[in-house]
């Protein structure tokens, strides 16, 4: 494993994590201070495609330090992908929920009553259940074109970017009591 390269690779990642969160705290900011209107409307829409646009990067370098880190044969190589894509796929989906889940928190977060507070942490605690199952429900999968060591492996790569990615969460601001 070559761990400058996932060093580096992470902190690629992270600047581009931080790139969106500082474009979302912007976005939130510009909404409570401006006048709803048509350029609001389009500067939202290319947030979001911005958003889509770093997602899709993000994905992609994902693969690429996957691909790096676990020094597949051509053999697993071809074994391994497909499940992997079905798995990402997944996990993407799971993924849109979390997003979706902080876009709302990032709007709402000073005016949120007690139960809508409560309400975000179950959801939030739903989400992260949900990418445990989903870890879980494919590890049959990764075991049968993976050795046990390669599948642990993979998990744990995929555990430290998924860490990576939730670090910069914390930059989203804290409920007032």
């Amino acid at each position: 494993m070559n761990q400058k390269k996932f060093i580096a690779i992470i902190l690629t990642l992270l600047v581009f994590a931080s790139a969106s969160s500082v474009l979302a705290q912007n976005s939130t900011s510009a909404k409570s201070s401006a006048v709803k209107s048509s350029a609001t409307n389009d500067s939202q829409a290319s947030a979001d495609d911005f958003v889509d646009l770093l997602r899709k990067d993000i994905r992609s370098q994902k693969k690429q330090i996957i691909a790096e880190n676990m020094q597949l044969s051509d053999t697993e190589a071809e074994k391994f992908w497909p499940v992997y894509d079905q798995y990402a796929a997944e996990l993407s989906k799971i993924y849109d929920v979390k997003i979706a889940l902080l876009k709302d928190y990032a709007n709402n977060y000073g005016t949120m009553t007690g139960e809508q507070a409560e309400s975000y942490i179950r959801k939030r605690a739903d989400v992260e259940q949900s990418i445990t199952q989903l870890r879980l429900k494919y590890m049959p999968a990764f075991s049968k074109v993976l050795t046990g060591r390669e599948t642990a492996l993979f998990y744990q790569l995929d555990w430290r970017l998924g860490l990576a990615i939730d670090v910069q969460l914390i930059q989203v601001p804290l409920i007032n009591p």
